[in-house]
């Protein structure tokens, strides 16, 4: 979502800025911008194409600075524009027009403009925003955006009498909601100040010179020596200074000290080789992403999650999973294994819906926690609403070791899938089932449930799913067949039963989200209660058949659907006797995989979305409307 980043250098920082831009545009953007001080004013460049554009508008127009800050949006509040592009800036009431009236160009190049005493970046969401908005109006300020951003650089301003890093200690307290932010002034030239409440922000720090970042990755290359920032953190970055504060249960804000820490922060797999887009490589990567979050794993421990893991482990009786989009999915196919496997009641809960509602905590409840990114604002509030009803046995599956949620759970699993470049989920998905089955085998052993021969029969399975993962990818050209006729479709239903339910509603989730095609999933046992409505001979509808003991029951189902005229796409595993015939289209899988055949079977219907996507000619790792990492509620 929402990239920021910022610098303070006697060098010129603006490369470093515009670099910092492009690791992040993985996450998703429709608009960016650049704010730097040079010649005693506030200049900034904003457009709502490309990094790459906004790049080259700053070369044209010779913008260099040694402090500035830079950002790239995912719009919330306001249109994507160019007028609510960041950075924002405030030049005081009744002039405000003056500093920023860019009217609603495609994109303006970097403009003097001298009154402009205050420019803000800004990721989150400002609760209280109409309430700010008319008190500012009502003291003079002009708004020119419809972003919920410019009313905090107004109210910046209203607090601003030559010391940048009081005027935001004291406007602060009147926001409401979630912010990162980073601040500059036009009368401070080697000023940045920063603060987080909600969103991640980390400081780089270097001799002499000192960084803004919403992601560590964004200063891959510039510094790996980084801190992250905690709730309530404002930082004052100087050119040979960093000062972080924290405000006490007066509002008093004092000096903290946060670790620095050494960071390996890369860019993300930057180069596609021979892949056409960063999805179709990252699904490839499967098989070794697999690999590396297994590596290690040598017998089934509670140690796997953390010092401490046998114990609590040993004190629950049931486990609430919170989690968003894809990783939902990940944690209701987990709810199949830890119920039959470990024979522990399980519950899933979409996290932005968990914490609005009344429900029943129990102490004795492990909290587990699915994200990639480790930074999803909803799972992050899900997760303290877990906490502030008692239950404090918490733990995570997560990709980045160093994001708040590892920080705020007591146990964890890290994935290593690496960094994910599409927007749409893939090897970080198949990561996190592995990881929740590792969960899953964890609690059965500690339950009494799991016999060492057992043990290393699910270690042998484990350890061979690259491999078997492998075979599944070698079905690309089948795919590829079936994808061209998907891609002159504009509705279609995914089937699946059991375990492979969730399977379903991802491969149907993959296919709208990149192709815009519109799809839906149910259990298949469901199709007469409704769905069936539906079904034509231009409905496709795609079924994942393993060979399991729900296989004769959804045999029935799909004959429900070929009496009513359907087309149905069959991925079976090669034992269930589905053969193809008119108006059945059949893939078979290269083996069956018992319980772990939700990693297998989610591979084909990821293929069959990117495929058709290409084939539709969209936007397959930047979907319209939609971001990489959800920093916003």
């Amino acid at each position: 979502m929402c990239g920021i980043v910022g610098a303070v250098s006697n060098r010129n920082i603006v490369p470093i800025l515009l670099e910092g831009l492009k690791r992040l545009e993985y996450r998703g953007y429709d608009s960016c911008g650049v704010a730097v001080h040079q010649d005693g004013a506030l200049r900034r460049a904003r457009s709502t194409s490309r990094v790459a554009e906004l790049e080259t508008n700053i070369a044209t127009d010779g913008v260099a600075s040694g402090t500035g800050i830079a950002h790239t949006r995912w719009a919330t509040h306001g249109a994507p524009a160019v007028h609510n592009a960041h950075p924002h800036f405030s030049a005081g009431a009744n002039v405000d027009a003056m500093a920023t009236g860019f009217g609603s160009l495609e994109a303006d190049a970097a403009s003097t403009t001298p009154v402009a005493r205050i420019g803000l970046v800004h990721n989150g969401i400002i609760e209280n925003h109409d309430e700010l908005r008319a008190e500012l109006r009502e003291r003079g300020y002009v708004f020119t955006s419809q972003t919920d951003t410019e009313v905090i650089a107004h109210l910046v301003h209203s607090f601003y009498d030559g010391d940048l890093l009081d005027a935001v200690q004291r406007a602060l307290p009147l926001l409401k909601g979630a912010y990162a932010i980073a601040v500059f002034a036009r009368d401070e030239p080697h000023r940045v100040v920063g603060a987080r409440q909600g969103s991640p922000l980390v400081l780089g720090v270097c001799p002499g010179e000192n960084f803004l970042a919403s992601d560590a990755m964004a200063l891959a290359g510039v510094t790996d020596q980084i801190v992250y920032l905690e709730e309530g953190d404002v930082v004052d970055l100087q050119l040979g200074k960093v000062w972080i504060t924290a405000a006490d249960a007066q509002g008093r804000y004092l000096p903290v000290q946060r670790p620095v820490r050494t960071v390996t922060a890369h860019s993300g797999a930057a180069e596609l080789g021979p892949y056409r887009h960063y999805m179709q490589k990252e699904i490839f990567e499967q098989p070794r992403a697999l690999a590396d979050t297994l590596e290690g794993v040598e017998g089934i421990s509670p140690e796997l999650f953390g010092d401490g893991a046998y114990r609590v482990f040993k004190e629950v009786d049931r486990v609430l999973i919170l989690a968003c989009g894809t990783s939902s999915y990940a944690g209701m196919t987990a709810k199949y294994w830890l119920e039959s496997i470990a024979g522990i009641p399980t519950s899933v809960e979409i996290a932005s819906e968990y914490r609005y509602r009344d429900s029943v905590p129990d102490p004795k409840t492990l909290v587990v926690t699915i994200t990639q990114s480790g930074e999803t604002a909803d799972t992050l509030a899900a997760l303290k609403h877990a906490r502030s009803l008692g239950m404090e046995h918490t733990l995570t599956i997560c990709n980045v070791s160093t994001s708040a949620m590892v920080r705020e759970c007591k146990l964890a699993y890290i994935t290593r899938a690496g960094v994910e470049i599409g927007v749409a989920s893939t090897k970080a998905f198949t990561t996190q089932l592995a990881g929740l089955y590792l969960l899953t085998l964890a609690l059965a052993l500690v339950r009494g449930r799991l016999s060492e021969k057992q043990e290393a029969a699910e270690l042998k399975a484990l350890r061979h799913l690259p491999v078997a993962l492998q075979a599944v990818l070698a079905l690309e050209p089948q795919i590829i067949a079936w994808s061209e006729d998907f891609a002159r479709k504009e509705n279609a239903l995914f089937l699946g039963r059991g375990l492979h339910y969730p399977i379903a509603l991802e491969g149907a989730l993959k296919l709208k989200e990149i192709s815009y095609i519109h799809a839906e999933a149910y259990p298949a046992g469901e199709l007469k209660h409704g769905p069936l409505a539906l079904v034509t001979d231009e409905m496709p509808v795609v079924t994942v058949a393993p060979n399991d003991a729900l296989l004769e029951k959804l045999k029935s189902n799909l004959q429900e659907v070929r009496a009513r005229g359907g087309q149905l796409y069959v991925f079976a595993d090669s034992d269930t006797h589905i053969g193809s015939e008119p108006g059945v289209h059949v893939i078979r899988m290269p083996e069956h995989y018992g319980s772990l055949s939700p990693l297998l079977h989610v591979v084909p219907l990821q293929l069959l979305a990117y495929h058709t996507a290409c084939a539709r000619g969209t936007d397959v790792d930047k979907p319209r409307n939609l971001a990489k990492s959800v920093t916003v509620e």
